[in-house]
Protein backbone atom coordinates (compact mmCIF):
# COMPACT_ATOMS: atom_id res chain seq x y z
CA UNK A 1 0.00 0.00 0.00
CA UNK A 2 1.22 3.46 -0.89
CA UNK A 3 2.42 5.63 1.97
CA UNK A 4 1.69 8.93 0.27
CA UNK A 5 -1.01 10.67 -1.76
CA UNK A 6 1.43 11.98 -4.33
CA UNK A 7 1.03 10.33 -7.74
CA UNK A 8 -2.11 8.42 -6.69
CA UNK A 9 -5.55 8.47 -8.30
CA UNK A 10 -8.72 8.93 -6.26
CA UNK A 11 -12.35 8.66 -7.39
CA UNK A 12 -14.81 10.64 -5.27
CA UNK A 13 -18.58 10.46 -5.65
CA UNK A 14 -20.81 13.23 -4.35
CA UNK A 15 -17.98 15.65 -5.13
CA UNK A 16 -19.96 18.69 -6.26
CA UNK A 17 -20.37 20.09 -2.73
CA UNK A 18 -19.72 19.55 0.95
CA UNK A 19 -17.40 16.80 2.17
CA UNK A 20 -16.83 15.41 -1.33
CA UNK A 21 -15.70 18.74 -2.71
CA UNK A 22 -13.44 19.34 0.31
CA UNK A 23 -11.96 15.85 -0.08
CA UNK A 24 -11.18 16.39 -3.77
CA UNK A 25 -9.26 19.55 -2.96
CA UNK A 26 -7.46 17.82 -0.09
CA UNK A 27 -6.26 14.94 -2.28
CA UNK A 28 -5.14 17.32 -5.03
CA UNK A 29 -3.24 19.57 -2.64
CA UNK A 30 -1.46 16.48 -1.32
CA UNK A 31 -0.24 15.71 -4.85
CA UNK A 32 -2.83 13.25 -6.13
CA UNK A 33 -5.05 13.20 -9.19
CA UNK A 34 -8.82 13.03 -8.71
CA UNK A 35 -11.84 11.88 -10.66
CA UNK A 36 -14.79 13.84 -9.33
CA UNK A 37 -18.31 12.53 -9.83
CA UNK A 38 -21.80 13.86 -9.04
CA UNK A 39 -24.99 14.78 -10.87
CA UNK A 40 -24.18 18.47 -11.38
CA UNK A 41 -21.92 18.75 -14.43
CA UNK A 42 -21.33 22.50 -14.18
CA UNK A 43 -20.37 22.26 -10.51
CA UNK A 44 -17.96 19.41 -11.31
CA UNK A 45 -16.32 21.37 -14.10
CA UNK A 46 -15.83 24.30 -11.71
CA UNK A 47 -14.29 21.95 -9.16
CA UNK A 48 -11.97 20.43 -11.76
CA UNK A 49 -10.73 23.91 -12.67
CA UNK A 50 -10.19 24.68 -8.98
CA UNK A 51 -8.21 21.45 -8.57
CA UNK A 52 -6.07 22.28 -11.60
CA UNK A 53 -5.48 25.79 -10.25
CA UNK A 54 -4.16 24.11 -7.11
CA UNK A 55 -1.61 22.28 -9.24
CA UNK A 56 -3.35 18.93 -9.60
CA UNK A 57 -5.03 16.81 -12.25
CA UNK A 58 -8.79 16.40 -12.20
CA UNK A 59 -11.35 14.68 -14.39
CA UNK A 60 -15.04 15.59 -14.00
CA UNK A 61 -17.55 12.83 -14.76
CA UNK A 62 -21.29 13.52 -14.29
CA UNK A 63 -22.81 10.44 -12.64
CA UNK A 64 -25.99 9.52 -10.80
CA UNK A 65 -24.85 6.82 -8.36
CA UNK A 66 -28.29 5.18 -8.39
CA UNK A 67 -27.41 4.02 -11.92
CA UNK A 68 -25.15 0.96 -11.59
CA UNK A 69 -24.09 1.07 -15.25
CA UNK A 70 -23.11 4.73 -14.95
CA UNK A 71 -20.96 3.97 -11.90
CA UNK A 72 -19.30 1.09 -13.75
CA UNK A 73 -18.59 3.49 -16.61
CA UNK A 74 -17.09 5.93 -14.10
CA UNK A 75 -14.62 3.29 -12.89
CA UNK A 76 -13.77 2.30 -16.45
CA UNK A 77 -13.13 5.89 -17.51
CA UNK A 78 -10.95 6.55 -14.45
CA UNK A 79 -8.74 3.57 -15.27
CA UNK A 80 -8.62 4.42 -18.96
CA UNK A 81 -7.57 7.99 -18.18
CA UNK A 82 -5.05 7.45 -15.38
CA UNK A 83 -4.12 3.77 -15.67
CA UNK A 84 -5.31 2.74 -12.21
CA UNK A 85 -7.36 3.81 -9.19
CA UNK A 86 -5.73 3.78 -5.77
CA UNK A 87 -8.57 5.15 -3.64
CA UNK A 88 -12.32 5.09 -4.21
CA UNK A 89 -14.45 7.32 -1.94
CA UNK A 90 -18.16 6.45 -1.80
CA UNK A 91 -19.49 9.76 -0.54
CA UNK A 92 -22.66 10.64 -2.47
CA UNK A 93 -25.59 11.25 -0.14
CA UNK A 94 -29.00 12.87 0.10
CA UNK A 95 -31.22 13.32 3.12
CA UNK A 96 -34.89 13.34 4.04
CA UNK A 97 -36.54 14.83 7.13
CA UNK A 98 -39.99 14.04 8.44
CA UNK A 99 -41.95 11.65 10.58
CA UNK A 100 -41.82 8.12 9.19
CA UNK A 101 -45.47 7.97 8.15
CA UNK A 102 -45.37 11.48 6.63
CA UNK A 103 -42.48 10.90 4.22
CA UNK A 104 -43.57 9.69 0.74
CA UNK A 105 -42.52 6.15 -0.09
CA UNK A 106 -40.82 7.28 -3.30
CA UNK A 107 -38.69 9.80 -1.40
CA UNK A 108 -37.82 7.21 1.24
CA UNK A 109 -36.75 4.75 -1.44
CA UNK A 110 -34.65 7.36 -3.24
CA UNK A 111 -32.56 7.99 -0.12
CA UNK A 112 -31.80 4.28 0.19
CA UNK A 113 -31.00 4.04 -3.52
CA UNK A 114 -28.61 6.99 -3.41
CA UNK A 115 -26.86 6.52 -0.08
CA UNK A 116 -26.73 2.74 0.31
CA UNK A 117 -27.06 1.35 -3.21
CA UNK A 118 -24.77 4.11 -4.43
CA UNK A 119 -22.08 2.59 -2.20
CA UNK A 120 -22.99 -0.89 -3.42
CA UNK A 121 -22.62 0.20 -7.04
CA UNK A 122 -19.30 1.87 -6.27
CA UNK A 123 -17.96 -1.22 -4.52
CA UNK A 124 -19.10 -3.49 -7.36
CA UNK A 125 -17.37 -1.23 -9.89
CA UNK A 126 -14.02 -0.86 -8.14
CA UNK A 127 -13.37 -4.10 -6.21
CA UNK A 128 -12.73 -6.23 -9.33
CA UNK A 129 -10.19 -3.63 -10.42
CA UNK A 130 -8.59 -3.59 -6.97
CA UNK A 131 -8.34 -7.39 -7.13
CA UNK A 132 -6.68 -7.16 -10.53
CA UNK A 133 -4.21 -4.57 -9.22
CA UNK A 134 -3.70 -6.42 -5.97
CA UNK A 135 -4.31 -3.35 -3.81
CA UNK A 136 -6.57 -0.36 -3.21
CA UNK A 137 -8.59 1.39 -0.52
CA UNK A 138 -12.37 1.69 -0.58
CA UNK A 139 -13.66 4.39 1.76
CA UNK A 140 -17.39 4.33 2.50
CA UNK A 141 -18.63 7.55 4.09
CA UNK A 142 -21.39 6.70 6.55
CA UNK A 143 -22.38 8.96 9.47
CA UNK A 144 -22.43 9.05 13.22
CA UNK A 145 -26.05 7.94 12.95
CA UNK A 146 -24.81 4.82 11.20
CA UNK A 147 -24.14 3.49 14.70
CA UNK A 148 -27.23 4.73 16.56
CA UNK A 149 -30.82 5.77 15.86
CA UNK A 150 -32.20 9.26 15.30
CA UNK A 151 -35.82 10.30 14.81
CA UNK A 152 -37.24 12.25 11.88
CA UNK A 153 -34.54 11.05 9.46
CA UNK A 154 -35.47 7.38 9.15
CA UNK A 155 -34.39 6.70 5.58
CA UNK A 156 -31.07 8.50 6.06
CA UNK A 157 -30.29 6.63 9.28
CA UNK A 158 -31.23 3.26 7.77
CA UNK A 159 -29.01 3.94 4.74
CA UNK A 160 -26.07 4.89 6.93
CA UNK A 161 -26.48 1.76 9.08
CA UNK A 162 -26.50 -0.21 5.85
CA UNK A 163 -23.21 1.35 4.76
CA UNK A 164 -21.58 0.24 8.03
CA UNK A 165 -22.89 -3.31 7.46
CA UNK A 166 -21.74 -3.31 3.83
CA UNK A 167 -18.21 -2.37 4.86
CA UNK A 168 -18.15 -5.07 7.54
CA UNK A 169 -19.28 -7.73 5.09
CA UNK A 170 -16.78 -6.69 2.42
CA UNK A 171 -13.88 -6.85 4.87
CA UNK A 172 -14.72 -10.46 5.62
CA UNK A 173 -14.91 -11.36 1.94
CA UNK A 174 -11.55 -9.68 1.30
CA UNK A 175 -9.68 -11.60 4.01
CA UNK A 176 -7.49 -13.21 1.33
CA UNK A 177 -6.52 -9.81 -0.17
CA UNK A 178 -4.52 -8.13 2.61
CA UNK A 179 -3.63 -5.10 0.49
CA UNK A 180 -7.26 -4.24 -0.31
CA UNK A 181 -8.82 -2.27 2.51
CA UNK A 182 -12.36 -1.15 3.30
CA UNK A 183 -12.70 1.81 5.66
CA UNK A 184 -15.90 3.28 7.07
CA UNK A 185 -15.77 6.99 7.94
CA UNK A 186 -18.44 8.22 10.36
CA UNK A 187 -18.66 12.03 10.42
CA UNK A 188 -20.65 14.14 12.87
CA UNK A 189 -22.91 17.03 11.84
CA UNK A 190 -20.97 18.96 9.23
CA UNK A 191 -21.24 22.45 7.78
CA UNK A 192 -22.37 21.47 4.28
CA UNK A 193 -25.34 22.38 2.02
CA UNK A 194 -26.95 18.98 2.74
CA UNK A 195 -29.58 20.49 5.01
CA UNK A 196 -30.70 23.18 2.56
CA UNK A 197 -31.06 20.56 -0.18
CA UNK A 198 -32.73 17.76 1.78
CA UNK A 199 -36.24 16.50 1.28
CA UNK A 200 -38.31 17.89 4.12
CA UNK A 201 -41.78 16.97 5.37
CA UNK A 202 -41.40 18.27 8.93
CA UNK A 203 -42.94 21.65 8.11
CA UNK A 204 -39.87 23.39 9.59
CA UNK A 205 -36.49 24.15 8.03
CA UNK A 206 -33.72 21.76 9.07
CA UNK A 207 -30.30 22.63 10.43
CA UNK A 208 -27.38 20.57 11.80
CA UNK A 209 -27.21 19.95 15.53
CA UNK A 210 -24.28 21.21 17.58
CA UNK A 211 -21.35 20.72 17.39
CA UNK A 212 -20.99 21.42 13.69
CA UNK A 213 -17.67 20.39 12.11
CA UNK A 214 -15.90 21.89 9.11
CA UNK A 215 -15.98 19.75 5.94
CA UNK A 216 -12.20 20.14 5.75
CA UNK A 217 -11.91 18.22 9.03
CA UNK A 218 -13.80 15.28 7.53
CA UNK A 219 -11.76 15.55 4.33
CA UNK A 220 -8.54 15.24 6.34
CA UNK A 221 -9.94 12.16 8.05
CA UNK A 222 -10.70 10.61 4.64
CA UNK A 223 -7.19 11.33 3.37
CA UNK A 224 -5.75 9.86 6.56
CA UNK A 225 -7.94 6.77 6.18
CA UNK A 226 -6.70 6.30 2.62
CA UNK A 227 -3.08 6.54 3.71
CA UNK A 228 -3.39 4.44 6.86
CA UNK A 229 -6.48 2.24 6.47
CA UNK A 230 -8.33 0.98 9.55
CA UNK A 231 -11.77 -0.47 10.01
CA UNK A 232 -13.58 2.66 11.12
CA UNK A 233 -12.83 6.33 11.56
CA UNK A 234 -15.24 8.08 13.93
CA UNK A 235 -14.73 11.82 13.68
CA UNK A 236 -15.31 13.81 16.86
CA UNK A 237 -15.70 12.87 20.52
CA UNK A 238 -19.40 13.80 20.55
CA UNK A 239 -20.23 10.93 18.20
CA UNK A 240 -18.35 8.45 20.37
CA UNK A 241 -20.12 9.79 23.45
CA UNK A 242 -23.53 9.49 21.81
CA UNK A 243 -22.90 5.90 20.71
CA UNK A 244 -21.76 4.93 24.20
CA UNK A 245 -24.73 6.70 25.82
CA UNK A 246 -27.24 4.95 23.57
CA UNK A 247 -25.69 1.55 24.31
CA UNK A 248 -25.56 2.12 28.07
CA UNK A 249 -28.95 3.76 28.61
CA UNK A 250 -30.97 3.20 25.44
CA UNK A 251 -34.29 3.94 27.14
CA UNK A 252 -33.16 7.32 28.40
CA UNK A 253 -31.52 8.11 25.10
CA UNK A 254 -34.70 7.26 23.18
CA UNK A 255 -36.84 9.44 25.42
CA UNK A 256 -34.50 12.39 25.02
CA UNK A 257 -33.98 11.92 21.30
CA UNK A 258 -37.44 12.76 20.00
CA UNK A 259 -37.74 15.92 22.09
CA UNK A 260 -34.21 17.21 21.65
CA UNK A 261 -33.92 16.46 17.94
CA UNK A 262 -37.27 18.06 17.20
CA UNK A 263 -36.27 21.15 19.16
CA UNK A 264 -32.65 21.51 18.03
CA UNK A 265 -32.57 19.98 14.54
CA UNK A 266 -35.34 22.18 13.13
CA UNK A 267 -35.78 25.92 12.99
CA UNK A 268 -38.91 27.90 13.77
CA UNK A 269 -39.06 28.91 10.12
CA UNK A 270 -41.94 27.19 8.34
CA UNK A 271 -41.20 25.54 4.99
CA UNK A 272 -43.56 23.76 2.56
CA UNK A 273 -43.18 20.03 1.87
CA UNK A 274 -40.42 19.35 -0.63
CA UNK A 275 -38.46 16.45 -2.10
CA UNK A 276 -35.42 18.73 -2.25
CA UNK A 277 -32.63 17.34 -4.40
CA UNK A 278 -33.68 13.70 -4.10
CA UNK A 279 -34.69 13.29 -7.74
CA UNK A 280 -33.09 16.30 -9.41
CA UNK A 281 -29.95 18.17 -8.34
CA UNK A 282 -30.27 21.77 -7.25
CA UNK A 283 -28.07 24.16 -9.24
CA UNK A 284 -27.34 26.26 -6.16
CA UNK A 285 -25.28 25.28 -3.10
CA UNK A 286 -22.38 23.82 -5.10
CA UNK A 287 -20.01 24.81 -2.32
CA UNK A 288 -17.96 23.19 0.42
CA UNK A 289 -19.70 24.99 3.27
CA UNK A 290 -23.36 25.36 4.13
CA UNK A 291 -23.04 28.43 6.34
CA UNK A 292 -24.09 26.69 9.54
CA UNK A 293 -21.18 27.53 11.82
CA UNK A 294 -22.12 29.74 14.76
CA UNK A 295 -19.92 31.09 17.56
CA UNK A 296 -22.24 29.97 20.37
CA UNK A 297 -24.18 26.72 20.23
CA UNK A 298 -26.01 24.60 22.76
CA UNK A 299 -24.99 21.04 23.62
CA UNK A 300 -26.30 18.22 21.47
CA UNK A 301 -28.27 15.13 22.38
CA UNK A 302 -24.98 13.26 22.72
CA UNK A 303 -23.88 15.25 25.70
CA UNK A 304 -27.37 15.46 27.18
CA UNK A 305 -27.77 11.68 27.04
CA UNK A 306 -24.30 11.10 28.45
CA UNK A 307 -24.94 13.58 31.26
CA UNK A 308 -28.19 11.79 32.00
CA UNK A 309 -26.41 8.48 32.12
CA UNK A 310 -23.85 9.80 34.55
CA UNK A 311 -26.58 11.37 36.64
CA UNK A 312 -28.18 7.94 36.98
CA UNK A 313 -24.87 6.53 38.22
CA UNK A 314 -24.09 4.85 34.93
CA UNK A 315 -20.64 5.37 33.45
CA UNK A 316 -18.19 3.74 31.17
CA UNK A 317 -17.08 1.40 33.90
CA UNK A 318 -20.58 -0.04 34.25
CA UNK A 319 -21.02 -1.00 30.63
CA UNK A 320 -21.87 -4.67 30.38
CA UNK A 321 -22.34 -5.14 34.14
CA UNK A 322 -25.49 -5.55 36.14
CA UNK A 323 -28.94 -4.77 34.86
CA UNK A 324 -29.17 -2.53 31.82
CA UNK A 325 -31.64 0.36 32.30
CA UNK A 326 -34.72 0.16 30.14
Amino acid sequence: MRGRIEDTVTVITGASSGIGRAAALAFVRAGGAVVVAARREEALEELALECEAAGGQALAVPVDVTDAQAVEALARRAVETFGRVDFWINNAAVSLFGRFEATPAADFRRVIETNLLGCVHGARAILPRFREQGDGVLVNVSSGVGKMPQPFANAYVISKHGIVALSDCLRQELWDMPDIHVVTVLPPATDTPLFQQAGNYMGRAAEPMWPVYDPETIARAIVSAALAPRREVIVGPNIRAAIVAWRIVPGLFDRLAARVVEAKHFQDRVVPPTSGNLFEPMPESASVHGGWKRPRQRPSIAWMALAGARGMGVGYGFAGRGRRPR
